[in-house]
């Protein structure tokens, strides 16, 4: 694993306000945890990058090594690593996603 990725990863996050590190794409997920979140992102209307960690096998461990976290997919907002698939879900359920997003000033409607 070259500090080269983890820089990359970096960059990604500190770079976008909202950022998902997907299976796929937001327009094509390639598994179902990712198309979940994509769901939900879309429902909420914000806006975020998605980064395909299909592309590359050092971006797919990379990530895991990032967060220390072992699924994709990813989602961070403002830099800070927020949770997976089920954690986005339960949030959204709560209300709590949304509000998270507010108070980061990331527009949501």
């Amino acid at each position: 694993m070259s500090d080269n990725v983890q820089d990359e990863i970096k960059n990604i996050v500190d770079q976008n306000d909202v950022v998902l590190f997907m299976k796929g794409t937001k327009n094509q997920p390639q598994c179902g945890f990712s198309n979940a979140v994509v769901n939900t992102l879309s429902f909420i209307n914000v806006n975020y990058k998605d980064v395909n960690i299909l592309e590359s096998d050092e971006l797919r461990q990379g990530i895991k090594d990032f967060t220390n976290w072992p699924t994709i997919p990813q989602l961070y907002i403002k830099g800070e690593f927020i949770g997976g698939c089920d954690i986005i879900l339960d949030m959204h359920k709560t209300g709590e996603l949304t509000e998270i997003l507010k108070s980061k000033n990331i527009p949501v409607s």
